[in-house]
């Protein structure tokens, strides 16, 4: 098996019956290979935008490394609203879900509400982690943001052509 390198690249996936995704080839193979060649996709809330975030099992530690870096910085610049515990919370609050061979996986209620799931995910590879979009909250960010808006809405644009 070969070396986890990170998220790049992006895909579409429309929304499928019952309430299950299809997580991406390309993304599929990362999140395993970050999951020691489990299929567990992991996802959370993002703390500033309306998306969430996937990764691998791998992150796990790279969470923990995180989290006593912000502490130690907290610390050395004398912050006193520094919560570990909230912060600790946030960063490790995600929901570990399987997902099979072809990608599909059920999204609990929670996460899909968090992200204002619609019609489809829109996955953008971010390094470590990638974000998971609804298009129309992805449209709504700003100039920032307009790679990946152009590409979604191409690869929108593709499914629903494909689609019709």
């Amino acid at each position: 098996m070969s070396a986890f390198g990170g998220y790049s690249g992006q895909a579409y996936s429309p929304a499928g019956d019952k309430g299950r995704f299809v997580l991406p080839a390309a993304f599929r193979k990362a999140v395993k290979e970050s999951s020691d060649g489990n299929r567990i996709l992991c996802l959370a809330a993002h703390d500033r935008f309306d998306c969430l975030v996937g990764f691998g099992l791998s992150r796990k530690a790279q969470l923990h490394d995180q989290l006593d870096r912000e502490e130690e910085r907290a610390t050395r610049l004398g912050k006193t609203d520094f919560d570990r515990e909230v912060r600790a919370q946030q960063l490790f609050g995600f929901e570990q879900m399987p997902f099979d061979d072809s990608g599909r996986f059920v999204m609990p209620e929670h996460l899909r509400d968090l992200g204002k799931v619609g019609e489809g995910l829109y996955f953008q590879g971010a390094g470590d982690f990638f974000f998971v979009w609804n298009p129309e909250e992805l449209a709504r960010m700003g100039p920032e943001w307009k790679g990946a808006q152009a590409s979604c809405a191409k690869l929108v644009a593709a499914a629903k052509k494909g689609g019709a």
